[in-house]
């Protein structure tokens, strides 16, 4: 069947129209790390020849087709087909940031946007604010800072590997109005556990692949000396002998320490021997009692301990830690007497229960003359038994 002329122009306007549809340029937006490579792509799924073109947020011209035409070494093409033209742009700076267009030269022209963003890589973080050594009760203030990042960095604090959390933090607008500048400050007393601690500031931001950046000040605490003395045995016996051990801690490190007895000097330095932070006593004797003291002192202060020595006799020590005669004296002679009461209750319950017995006199064969009266009489007294019964009490 022919159709008619406006039939068959009618038709090819549908088939144009369908073809319009399909060629339609598709991007996506790209985020790249400053001193990257961005890659854009522009794809057309039906595409009829028609030639596809990339331009830069100032609307020049990139790449036409396969030819290029901006002379920038940084800016190279990557495919270039009837369906896609990918191009790639190196060593990204942060004024490569912007929206790129890709034109599809159909009738009209057809454009797809794609939005390049450019993220500013923190600077390694500076901890300032510390100056060695600090006094145990001060007020430390520490100051975290880092500048260059895109969008703002987060700064966090971290003390022992634990997270605190009670900080400031600032954020600022650098020059070029692109990147910031972030600090957070820290506050804490500082006491004698915080000597040796490492207190660490991570930088965390989406540009570093999921690895922060971090500065450590690792904390000098400077405080007073603290004292605890320690005998070698607990139970000092006379003639034996004693070492006292004054151990002592501080930062700085406390001076050889300084022993008294008594409030005065050690008595008798040829059995008393001071050897480093060890008192050691050779041979002890009931004069030896007393209270002992161990001095430790520094730049930053004195502090000191003291022990109470009380030289006991070896034989009582000995008496005490033997057998105790008089408790065990006593526990046998409870049993004992538990046992005679147990035997003599038992006696009395048996002869309680043995039973009754008929006496001669009433079984009437101690008066009968002969055998056969005997037992005549046994057989007639039985009736009269019950009274002449004998009982053991």
């Amino acid at each position: 069947m022919m159709l008619s002329l406006s039939q068959q122009v009618r038709s090819r306007m549908n088939v144009i129209e369908l073809c319009s549809q399909g060629q339609f340029p598709l991007t996506q937006n790209v985020t790249v790390v400053e001193g990257g490579t961005a890659i854009l792509t522009c794809r057309v799924d039906q595409n009829d020849n028609t030639s596809l073109q990339w331009s830069n947020p100032a609307q020049q011209t990139l790449y036409f087709d396969d030819k290029k035409a901006l002379r920038d070494n940084r800016i190279e093409l990557v495919r270039a087909s009837w369906h896609e033209l990918s191009i790639s742009v190196s060593d990204v700076s942060l004024s490569d940031e912007g929206q790129y267009t890709c034109s599809l030269f159909t009738m009209p022209v057809k454009t797809s946007k794609a939005y390049l963003t450019v993220l500013g890589v923190p600077e390694k973080p500076q901890i300032s604010g510390f100056s060695s050594p600090v006094m145990e009760g001060d007020l430390m203030q520490l100051t975290c800072k880092t500048s260059g990042s895109k969008p703002a960095a987060d700064i966090r604090w971290f003390k022992n590997d634990k997270e605190i959390k009670d900080v400031k933090y600032l954020k600022e607008e650098d020059a070029n109005r692109k990147t910031f500048t972030v600090s957070s400050t820290l506050d804490f007393r500082v006491d004698r556990s915080d000597d040796g601690v490492a207190v660490i500031c991570r930088v965390d931001h989406e540009s570093l692949n999921a690895t922060p950046q971090v500065a450590m000040q690792v904390l000098e605490i400077h405080y007073t000396p603290s004292v605890k003395i320690i005998p070698s045995t607990p139970f000092p016996q006379e003639g034996q002998p004693l070492i006292l051990t004054c151990e002592s801690k501080g930062k700085p490190l406390p001076e050889p320490v300084l022993w008294t007895k008594d409030g005065g000097e050690l008595p008798d330095p040829d059995r008393m021997v001071v050897s480093g932070r060890e008192l050691n006593i050779l041979f002890l004797n009931k004069t030896d009692n007393g209270t002992y003291r161990c001095e430790a002192t520094n730049t930053i202060g004195q502090s000191s301990a003291e022990y109470v020595l009380i030289v006991h006799d070896p034989n009582a020590l000995a008496g005490q830690n033997g057998p105790d005669h008089a408790l065990i004296g006593g526990i046998v002679a409870v049993v004992v007497f538990v046992t005679l009461c147990s035997i003599f209750l038992l006696g009395r319950y048996l002869a309680r229960h043995k039973g009754t017995y008929l006496t001669n006199e009433a079984k009437g064969a101690e008066d009968a003359p002969d055998a056969d009266t005997a037992i005549i009489n046994a057989e007639g007294s039985q009736v009269n038994a019950e009274e002449k019964k004998e009982y053991f009490i």
